[in-house]
């Protein structure tokens, strides 16, 4: 019975779709807009309201 462990080739899935010679970078370290930023800051509070206001009207009804 062959050994399924064993593998001939010193390929990785690791390695598929990215460029190996590339310097590495992280999201922090990415650029980001001002328009980004604003983007984020109304999800943020699109999403607080929904967490808060929800129960807050619920409560008063």
């Amino acid at each position: 019975m062959p050994d399924d462990t064993e593998h001939a080739d010193d390929d990785s899935g690791a390695d598929v779709g990215h460029d190996l010679e590339a310097e590495r970078t992280t999201a922090p370290m990415s650029d980001y807009s001002s328009r980004a930023v604003a983007v984020g800051l109304v999800v943020m509070v699109v999403g607080i309201a929904v967490a808060f206001g929800i129960p807050l009207l619920t409560v008063g009804l």
